[in-house]
């Protein structure tokens, strides 16, 4: 297998290739050249597999130069007891007679983002073997909250590494904060950026692109690459729990082999949704996927409509992860759509940079809809939903999932699609106190790390072993600069 940008398909890498270099010189996607088929048998064969197996099962699908027993140890240390609190790794709850939360956030920094960053150090590294380079690699990362933590966690003191974390100023959660404030690790840096998410990522693919910079890092042996789902390292281990959950559903006798589900996911950069997309592709029996939206809809309007328009308001919300207007992900959905179409997604991409605006054809919309829908919630309807989930159900939830358990249900009575429908809970309610505890009808709410115990006492339900340890870190990085001068960062962080 080899792998293509979205934005010139002539380039062809190993997969070990685009792993290591992250994102195309001229800014373009990686992705598979094809994507593979799972074997009629296959799901049958996967349901009797722990995580682990099934990840390395899926993963060698894409990795052809990689080893199995390679896949093996990089999934057992990856995905063991000592990162992940339960077996199961991403276990299914089930809420109601056919609606099934699939519980993204038991790693150790209690996120989704955990599940592709345990796993990317371990196949950049591995990469960068292959490929005979002994240089060091600097990972650049643009978070809008979870991702950072989750990358620094994992590329936390790995040799011949160095990751510098970017994140919105005032614009994350205040245990996401605490979280990469007090990261640990000789070879981490963590600055905030004046500005949003976007503004954020927006920098951090402008420093890829900047050749002065890149002859700067080479003369110091080092080069950059990215830990953000803008790397198809990222995306690949996100495929394996859609695959999983279909699995965990056979398994306990709640589908039969060959029935569909629906599956609803809260989104920002499209990347955690495009990857249940994969998994629809190679042939798990998803029928809709379902886009969660906050207040920031750009992505409801565009599944809705074809235009994509970033022109609007950015709102700052409780579900601060999906405040996002530019989703990096569908750009490698639209190569799908177009059929391969590298110079229709370039002036895709190139109209959203110039006007900040493109409007698909009517061919790549009508197979757009055939497979999403898509809603999205404002703040109120996010708050009601969490309120509601610990009413009905004694389920405690985070914002970003109540944004998608609104959406289904909004979904489900405009369509009367009743499909079993599997939820994507991306984060533990206790990176998100603040708004949960308001949303359950807590008044008086403390400050900082004292939310988590004031959480945990109100519902009876403890605290994550790995938000507990925040009460006594040490604050490290606390510096901000403007979205202009990240440049002078990178810079100063290798030196």
């Amino acid at each position: 297998m080899y792998y293509v940008s979205t934005r010139n398909k002539l380039l062809n890498f190993t997969p070990a290739g685009a792993i290591s270099q992250g994102l195309s010189r001229e800014g373009g996607l990686f992705l598979p050249a094809s994507l593979p088929k799972l074997p009629a048998s296959a799901l049958e064969t996967l349901k009797e597999m722990n995580y682990q197996q099934r990840a390395v099962y899926v993963m060698s699908q894409y990795l052809t130069g990689f080893t199995t027993a390679e896949l093996a140890n990089f999934a057992a240390k990856a995905y063991g007891p000592e990162k992940f609190d339960t077996d199961e790794v991403v276990p299914v709850r089930k809420v109601d007679d056919n609606t099934y939360c699939l519980e993204l956030w038991h790693g150790p920094t209690c996120a989704f983002k955990d599940l592709a960053l345990q796993m990317l150090p371990y196949l950049l590294t591995a990469s960068m073997g292959k490929n005979h380079d002994e240089r060091t690699v600097c990972i650049l990362v643009a978070t809008s909250g979870d991702t950072g933590k989750a990358a620094m966690e994992g590329f936390r003191d790995v040799d011949q590494t160095r990751i510098l974390v970017f994140y919105p100023k005032d614009g994350v959660s205040e245990v996401q904060a605490l979280q990469m404030k007090t990261q640990e690790g000789k070879n981490v840096g963590v600055c905030s950026v004046v500005g949003n998410f976007d503004d954020a990522q927006t920098g951090v693919k402008t420093l890829f692109s900047d050749e002065k910079l890149r002859e700067e890092l080479a003369g110091r042996n080092t080069f950059l690459s990215s830990a953000n789902s803008i790397n198809w390292g990222r995306v690949l281990p996100q495929i394996v729990y859609y695959v999983s959950a279909y699995c965990d559903l056979l398994k306990s006798g709640e589908i039969n082999m060959g029935d569909p589900i629906n599956v609803c996911v809260p989104t920002g950069n499209f990347g955690n949704i495009l990857a249940a997309y994969y998994a629809r592709e190679m042939g798990v029996p998803i029928a809709r996927l379902i886009c969660a939206s906050n207040s920031n809809n750009v992505l409801t309007d565009f599944l809705k409509t074809g235009t994509y328009d970033r022109n609007r308001p950015f709102y700052n919300t409780v579900s601060p992860s999906m405040d996002i207007l530019i989703s990096s992900n569908l750009e490698r959905l639209l190569y799908a759509l177009s059929g391969g179409n590298d110079k229709k997604v370039a002036s895709y991409m190139a109209q959203l940079t110039q006007k900040g605006s493109y409007t698909i054809d009517e061919k790549m919309l009508r197979q757009l809809q055939q497979v999403f829908a898509a809603g999205c919630t404002d703040e109120a309807q996010t708050k009601a939903t969490i309120g509601k989930m610990w009413q009905e159900h004694h389920y405690l939830i985070d914002t970003h999932s109540a944004v998608a358990f609104h959406v289904l249900e909004q979904y489900r009575a405009e369509t009367g699609d009743n499909t079993p429908a599997v939820v994507a809970s991306t984060a533990s309610p206790f990176k998100f106190c603040d708004a949960v505890l308001e949303a359950i009808g807590v008044e008086e709410r403390e400050q900082g790390a004292a939310l988590l115990d004031q959480l945990s006492a109100v519902t009876g339900v403890p605290v994550p072993r790995p938000l507990a340890g925040l009460r006594d870190k040490e604050i490290r990085f606390d510096g901000w600069v403007e979205k202009e001068a990240m440049g002078g960062v990178v810079r100063g962080f290798n030196r």
